[in-house]
């Protein structure tokens, strides 16, 4: 039977109280030792994990459902809606500095921009972005977008992304979530949402297409985790660890 214990028992180093160094060292050492033994078991996947329990685990913030028959959040859906309506609107409109963009990529940032304002400027909400836990605001890394409902302070974090239209089937990645203790953006019990952009690349003049909006919760998003070791050039070039090394000596062809 699947087991998610040693993926949260990894989790939990994350959000565990500092203790010596000594005894931390100890209890790092024996729960990566067990999360490795349990990864390299046949026939272990590590798929179909709760993103709410991930988020709830590294984070210990609730992950808060939308409830559709609630009339204050139908209401928040709605205006955060009407935004993304609009935000459409301006985008296709073929004099807007966005199609000078060259990457659809870098589209993004532009867009989290416009939806910060014109969210924050709205009557009863406050939208910005979010800091981390060691307060500062960092831009990369989930979720993008923090809006605050004034009179229930219900959080919304809402994270825009970018698709092609007909891609909505592809198992390319197109969301991650690094759980990291120091740079987690994730401080309250709140909803989380996708703003999903569809477009249709770029129309025969060289203008970008944005075609529709998809708002989803993904409080029952389920997510996998790609097992991974890896290591950078400062990693494997370090003086300490070179035991022998030479140049091409004299004239180069």
């Amino acid at each position: 039977m699947f087991s998610f214990y040693p993926i949260f028992a990894i989790l939990s180093i994350l959000a565990a109280p500092i203790a010596a160094p000594a005894e931390q060292a100890t209890a790092q050492e024996n729960r990566l030792a067990f999360f490795i033994d349990w990864l390299f078991e046949e026939g272990q996947k590590l798929e179909e994990i709760p993103l709410s329990l991930l988020i709830e685990t590294a984070t210990e913030k609730s992950v808060i459902p939308i409830d559709p028959t609630d009339p204050k959040t139908l209401q928040i859906l709605e205006t955060i809606g009407s935004e993304a309506e609009e935000l459409l609107r301006e985008l296709n409109n073929p004099d807007h500095p966005i199609h000078s963009v060259g990457r659809i990529n870098e589209v993004s940032g532009h867009i989290e921009d416009y939806l910060q304002q014109k969210l924050d400027a709205l009557d009863g909400f406050s939208c910005d972005f979010p800091k981390t836990a060691g307060g500062r605001i960092q831009r990369s890394g989930y979720p993008d977008l923090r809006l605050v409902e004034n009179s229930t302070g219900h959080v919304f974090y809402i994270d825009p992304k970018l698709y092609a239209t007909g891609s909505e089937r592809s198992s390319f990645r197109s969301f991650y979530f690094e759980p990291k203790l120091e740079t987690s953006k994730i401080l309250d019990d709140a909803s989380h949402l996708i703003l999903g952009i569809a477009h249709g690349g770029r129309r025969p003049d060289g203008s970008w297409h944005f075609l529709r909006w998809r708002l989803v919760d993904v409080s029952s998003l389920k997510v996998r985790l790609k097992a991974e070791f890896q290591a950078g050039n400062r990693d494997l070039y370090r003086a300490d660890s070179t035991v022998a090394e030479g140049k091409v000596s004299g004239k180069i062809r």
